[in-house]
């Protein structure tokens, strides 16, 4: 049954007969369905993910849960996910990533509907947790997916328009799941969630193709012989003794914990801090996602245009735009709609391409090629383990600085306001030490 399941998930083997290296229409179609399938897939990926984020208000209301409990809960998923995301890392090397991304955003869907029926704790949180593990196949897949079948003088380009997946799925988290949950219900924003998301693996299953050579190209890229026949073990190896990795892995961590700051807990602090509805929070929210969009679709052609390749002063300029965006958004007192709104256009723009750079970009190009899962494992391992930690100290701060005032809960957001704001400086120090850090083949 195990070596089944093992060879279901191997890596394809290339198809038989002769490579039709000069058909090139035929090999654009495949690349370009894998490239868009990816954006898309991964996009829905996030609409499973962040549903909880939308509901936490109304859960919070109608006390199910409290907002501590929330922040266990969404931690929960954060460190299964870090953990799935550098195990899967490495097998995604390895793998048949059309069958290994299909599996996850599957999973993920069936998790998300069975939430809609449960108001246990421990089942909540083991639910949630499961659905972290199996949405670490899906990043991981993907950015193999472009190694794989994008050259490397492209990669850049590529890499932050599919980056622009996570803000896709943002967006359609924060329009569509809050519209559900505003006229149907929290419980119908995981079972709309759940919906979406089996959407989105059929998607992929159909169109997310695993490797050149099973579709009869001897390769995506004519690059270097020493990079086609590196030994996996070696190349992965080498990935987990290089310093500027693990550096990186650090500087994504701060940056994850202001952003999930916000995607966790922004809906709710509007909702709480400031008084807007459900809706009108969600909307606010759904800016930096749109914005996002923008920011991470253009990074990698920013970088690859204007810096020759180079990615360490866009990550300067775009981290202290999350930094200045986040002062405006915690920092400025008393209500103002427009400083909100444009606060959330900056924290879009900074965020989306810093996720494109951090988030895995940077590691990847100073790694072998065929060890990119692998270095996108490293960097997921330390930033999901830094949001799950953003979680479970947000939840903690939020409750522990609330009191009850003629009836109506008050929150004091001052402690928790530093440590985010705080968490997005750390993430630009720590860049600044891999400024020049270049490739080395193995």
């Amino acid at each position: 049954m195990i070596r089944r399941i093992i060879d279901f998930y191997r890596i394809s083997a290339n198809a038989e007969g002769s490579y039709p290296k000069g058909d090139k229409h035929s090999f654009d179609y495949y690349k370009w369905s894998t490239f868009l399938s990816a954006t898309l897939g991964y996009g829905l990926y996030y609409v499973c993910r962040l549903s909880l984020n939308v509901v936490k208000k109304p859960i919070v209301n109608e006390g199910v849960f409290s907002e501590t409990e929330l922040g266990i809960i969404g931690s929960v998923l954060f460190f299964t996910y870090a953990i799935g995301k550098f195990t899967n890392g490495f097998l995604a090397d390895r793998s048949n990533i059309n069958r290994l991304m299909s599996t996850g955003l599957f999973i993920s869907a069936l998790v998300n509907l069975l939430l809609g029926f449960t108001s246990s704790f421990i089942l909540f949180a083991v639910l949630w947790g499961l659905s972290g593990w199996f949405q670490s196949m899906g990043a991981a897949s993907c950015v193999v997916g472009l190694s794989r079948w994008i050259p490397a003088r492209k990669r850049g380009s590529f890499y932050g328009f599919w980056s622009a997946s996570h803000n896709i799925g943002e967006a359609l988290t924060f329009i569509l799941i809050a519209a559900i949950v505003s006229l149907l219900g929290w419980r119908y924003g995981f079972i709309g969630a759940g919906l979406i998301g089996l959407l989105g693996a059929v998607i992929v299953w159909k169109f997310f193709h695993d490797t050149p050579g099973s579709k009869g190209y001897e390769t995506a890229i004519t690059e270097t012989r020493k990079d086609k026949s590196a030994d996996y073990n070696a190349a992965q190896k080498k990935v987990l003794l290089m310093p500027a990795v693990w550096i990186l892995a650090l500087s994504s961590a701060f940056m994850y914990i202001s952003r999930y700051a916000v995607n966790s807990w922004g809906v709710f602090y509007l909702e709480t801090q400031k008084g807007y509805s459900t809706m009108d929070a969600s909307l606010i929210i759904s800016i930096s996602s749109v914005c996002g969009i923008v920011g991470t679709m253009f990074s990698g052609l920013i970088s690859d245009k204007f810096f020759r390749g180079k990615r360490n002063m866009p990550v300067l300029i775009f981290g202290l735009m999350n930094v200045i965006a986040l002062s405006l958004f915690l920092l400025v007192p008393g209500v103002h709609f427009w400083i909100d709104v444009f606060a959330m256009i900056l924290f879009g723009l900074g965020i989306g391409a810093l996720i494109c750079y951090l988030g895995g970009l940077m590691a990847v190009d100073i790694a072998p090629r065929n060890a990119s899962g692998a270095a996108l494992g490293v960097v997921g391992i330390a930033s999901y383990i830094g949001a799950g930690f953003q979680d479970i100290m947000s939840g903690l701060l939020i409750e522990g600085n609330k009191e009850l005032v003629n009836g109506v809960d008050v929150y004091d957001f001052t402690y928790i306001n530093w440590f985010w704001i705080g968490s997005a400086v750390l993430s630009v120090l720590f860049a600044l030490f891999v400024w020049n850090t270049k490739n080395e083949e193995v």
